[in-house]
C-alpha cells in the first residue's frame, strides 16, 4: 500500500511539472501581433439597421456573424460607442459594423452606412 501511495504521488508531481512545459511550446509559434496588411474593414460584418433608439444609444441589427465575439448571424440590440453613430442610420439602412465587449457590454464600435 506504501508503494502504491508513493507510485501515485511521484506519478502526480511529474505530470505537474510536464504539463507547463507542453502548454509552452504549444503557443511557442503563434504571434500577437496584428498584420499591418490586413484590411481595415476585415472585421466588419455586414448588418441592416431595424430599429434606432436615440434615448438609450441603442441600435437594433439584423447581422451576419460577428467572428470577433463568437457570435452567429441574428437580430440584436446593441449599445452604440457614440450618439453621432445613432444618429447617422435609420430603419433599413444597410451598415457594416464592428461590435467588441467592451466592459462587458456588446458595443458597437465602428459603424458605416453603405450606399
Amino acid at each position: 500500500m506504501k508503494k502504491l501511495f508513493v507510485t501515485v504521488v511521484a506519478a502526480g508531481a511529474i505530470g505537474a511539472f510536464a504539463a507547463p512545459a507542453f502548454a509552452g511550446d504549444d503557443m511557442a509559434g503563434m504571434s500577437t501581433k496584428t498584420s499591418a496588411s490586413t484590411p481595415s474593414n476585415a472585421a466588419l460584418a455586414d448588418a441592416e439597421v431595424k430599429k434606432v433608439d436615440a434615448a438609450s444609444g441603442m441600435v437594433t441589427l439584423k447581422h451576419g456573424a460577428l467572428e470577433n465575439v463568437g457570435m452567429p448571424p441574428m437580430t440584436m440590440a446593441f449599445k452604440a460607442k457614440d450618439a453621432a453613430m445613432v444618429s447617422q442610420v435609420h430603419e433599413g439602412d444597410k451598415v457594416k459594423v464592428r461590435v467588441e465587449s467592451v466592459n462587458g457590454t456588446l458595443t458597437i464600435v465602428k459603424l458605416v452606412k453603405q450606399s
